[in-house]
């Protein structure tokens, strides 16, 4: 079963967290991680353990675990590497840091206008300027440390030297990172993918805060950060020799719209 179809069998049999975790021998918290959509991918124990108690009997009178739910994710964090992250099926949207898995909820809306928005004036500079960089856009997996242990998918990078770019994947450091913010992935960009990407190469990082209008600019190759912004200002992009600028008080006029009570 998935873990929705466990959640409909838990509201059809009436049942608490703590019901369920009485009956499975699942831990408490273990059960309200996964039943509050913070745990995306438990263990395939855990599966087992919670559809011996919510799962539909079959004609054997027993109850079995859906295939589709097979254990990705078997081993202790920090030890997975890239030929676990490409077991994974495509539709399940995961990094991979250090061998450690995170999983990716589905962006909202100003978190992907805000990243096309940005994209498109960083492509439209380049194209004008015919300059031999090359903006990206998320889906776009980047193996950033060039193991097996690491590889993220940012919102929006440019990449300068076009061997790094690869038919898999962006191989290397980028040398401009933009990551967009959201509730469930704002530990991670602000501390954890801050040094990755410091420690990599990463000559610019820009991250935005869509709840706070706020930008903080790293500009690592100068030793110059933070910067914080707001969607008033004027930003411009320094691996772009300072000739491209981001206007941020337009892009906010773009998704003011959202802002709205």
């Amino acid at each position: 079963m998935t873990i929705q179809e466990l959640k409909r069998r838990k509201r059809e049999l009436g049942y608490s967290n703590a019901k369920v975790a009485e009956l499975s021998g699942v831990p408490l918290g273990t059960v309200q991680k996964i039943f509050s959509g913070e745990t995306s991918y438990p263990r395939y124990a855990t599966l087992q353990a919670l559809e011996q108690v919510l799962g539909e009997p079959t004609s054997t009178g027993k109850s079995f675990v859906n295939e589709t739910t097979a254990p990705y994710l078997t081993k202790k964090q920090g030890d997975y590497t890239l030929e676990d992250f490409y077991a994974f099926p495509e539709d399940y949207r995961i990094e991979l840091i250090d061998g450690v898995i995170y999983s990716m909820t589905s962006p909202a809306s100003a978190h992907q206008l805000i990243a096309g928005y940005i994209y498109a004036q960083l492509f439209n500079h380049v194209a004008k300027e015919q300059g031999g960089c090359l903006p990206m856009i998320s889906p776009i997996d980047v193996q950033l440390d060039c193991d097996d242990k690491t590889m993220v998918e940012p919102d929006v990078i440019v990449v300068c030297d076009r061997d790094k770019v690869i038919n898999r994947c962006v191989y290397g450091a980028p040398d401009f990172v933009l990551e967009v913010l959201s509730p469930s992935t704002k530990k991670k960009d602000m501390i954890i993918k801050l040094n990755k990407y410091m420690n990599a190469g990463v000559r610019e990082y820009w991250m935005i805060d869509p709840d706070k209008k706020a930008v903080s600019i790293y500009d690592f190759e100068h030793e110059d950060y933070p910067l914080i912004c707001g969607f008033e200002d004027n930003v411009t992009v320094s691996i772009l020799d300072g000739q491209c600028q981001i206007d941020f008080k337009k892009m906010y006029d773009y998704i003011s719209f959202l802002y709205r009570d």
